[in-house]
């Protein structure tokens, strides 16, 4: 058996030099992606002056209704967008290991941005997460979710502020997992220098563009020395070109415990991408949960790829009941990065003031309107 072990050790690093080896890691971007009440600070692109075909992926459960109020609001907003929708299937498709198709992975390389619902991978096995698939395939390096306090709307905490900045390509989800001996199996956990050093740069980089004073890199290097202090040791050679930003490392536990006291003690948080699955779904819980929390996924090439972070909750599908907060936030989030800024801003503000107005709210925010009702609420609150 020690042996067997021992092979299987030697198979490890052969698997885990592949995978780097392999990597389609490319250059780091250096033009931050803003939030929705955050503006960027490059000068150098002004807003299209023609329609803009966006990719949608619709998603499952609720996610055909709160696209069609997506597209209601900002058809209404008079945003010049051409929608290229593509729905997952029901077959694998080879090519892609998953539900996805080729074809649609195409359209968003090919229109460089696109608008996610929720999605759920069907159980069972021999395909791969849809969510996995499109980080993988299109290299989503970064996830970006601004966590902030909705005017009007209360929760346990007021006025939180802060941005999670996700790595979203490797750690303990690079897909890397066998079967050592019978009874015990082995997850590798990759931490590369060129992905950390591209999510820190990123990280940095936003926050300068977005009067942002501090970076907290979350980490578990007391323990996990190796791949974690790689990232940070990345995080440190980052924040030395950035004087003008504060920087600290925070153990990871230490970090939950001090969100749960006191939000306001952290500012944009970057972390390896199993701690970001976990922090960024606490945060939203801050302001009240992922239904009310925007996120987008950067990638290489300008890429960009928004998208409610929420379940696809199937027992409320068909039934006019979903709230399209989050799917409507992340569009926001898109449309800065298209540098639609007006109409993001001018959007932004319906949904702010349609939620503290209280009139019209859907189930999840203690109301009773339909899907419909809300959307045309927030229409209505358009102001031109």
């Amino acid at each position: 058996m020690a042996s067997q072990i021992i092979r299987n050790a030697f198979r490890s690093q052969q698997i885990a030099k592949s995978y780097v080896k392999n990597s389609n890691v490319a250059k780091i971007l250096t033009s931050p992606f803003s939030s929705s009440s955050e503006s960027s600070s490059s000068d150098d692109s002004s807003p299209p002056s023609s329609p803009i075909t966006v990719t949608m992926f619709p998603g499952d459960g609720i996610g055909p209704e709160i696209a069609d109020s997506v597209k209601k609001v900002l058809s209404t907003a008079e945003v010049p967008i051409i929608w290229d929708e593509h729905f997952v299937g029901h077959t694998v498709d080879p090519r892609t290991q998953s539900f996805l198709t080729w074809e649609s992975l195409e359209s968003v390389r090919r229109n460089k941005v696109g608008l996610k619902g929720p999605m759920a991978t069907p159980i069972g096995k021999g395909h791969r997460s849809l969510n996995l698939t499109l980080r993988k395939e299109l290299n989503l390096y970064a996830n970006v979710r601004p966590c902030y306090s909705l005017p009007g709307y209360k929760t346990r905490y007021d006025d939180v502020n802060l941005v999670t900045i996700r790595e979203n390509t490797e750690g303990e989800y690079s897909g890397l997992e066998h079967q050592v001996v019978k009874g015990v199996v082995e997850s590798l956990k990759i931490i590369t220098r060129q992905a950390s050093l591209r999510v820190a740069e990123y990280a940095f980089a936003y926050a300068k563009a977005n009067n942002r004073q501090r970076v907290s890199a979350i980490h578990k290097a007391n323990i996990m020395r190796k791949t974690d202090g790689l990232f940070l040791t990345c995080c440190r050679e980052v924040a030395a070109k950035y004087p003008e930003i504060v920087y600290e490392e925070v153990i990871i536990d230490n970090c939950c415990m001090m969100l749960v006291k006191n939000p306001a003690l952290f500012d944009v948080l970057v972390m390896p991408n199993l701690y970001g699955d976990i922090i960024s779904d606490l945060c939203a819980g801050l302001v009240g949960g992922l239904g009310l929390t925007p996120s987008c996924n950067i990638g290489e090439h300008g890429i960009a790829l928004a998208e409610a972070v929420h379940g696809s909750a199937p027992d409320i599908a068909g039934m006019n009941m979903a709230n399209p907060t989050a799917l409507l936030l992340s569009a926001v989030m898109m449309l800065k990065h298209l540098k639609l800024t007006d109409k993001a801003d001018m959007i932004h503000a319906a949904i702010i003031k349609t939620i503290a107005d209280g009139n019209y709210r859907t189930a999840d925010l203690g109301g009773s309107s339909s899907t419909t009702d809300f959307t045309k609420a927030i229409c209505g609150n358009l102001n031109f």
